[in-house]
């Protein structure tokens, strides 16, 4: 659900009240939080489960060598698909922009 979030409020289509309103999240500031933790990289406080606290030094090391590989690829996965989607944006945008 995290990372959905995160997709979505990326893509810049989703305001946070309604991705509060379509995954029941209680405060504005959790979405911030995650993607935060998305742009820092920091997946392994991502991975864990709601209401759960953070607790340092007990992400990363508590999965396995795949599971954080597998982890890797969906962010990198997620990032490639959003940089497509931004590079056609900005192409469409060149393209009706004015020539001097």
């Amino acid at each position: 659900m995290k990372r959905e979030v995160i997709r979505l409020k990326l893509e810049g289509q989703t305001s946070n009240q309604e991705l509060m309103k379509q995954f029941g999240i209680k405060n504005e500031s959790q979405i911030k939080t995650w993607v935060r933790w998305y742009k820092q990289g920091a997946f392994h406080r991502l991975a864990q489960p709601p209401g759960k606290q953070y607790i340092f030094g007990k992400g990363p090391d508590e999965e396995t060598e795949i599971e954080q590989l597998r982890k890797k690829v969906a962010y990198y996965e997620m990032r490639d698909d959003l940089m497509g989607k931004a590079n056609a944006i900005e192409r469409t945008w060149f393209r009706k922009s004015p020539s001097k």
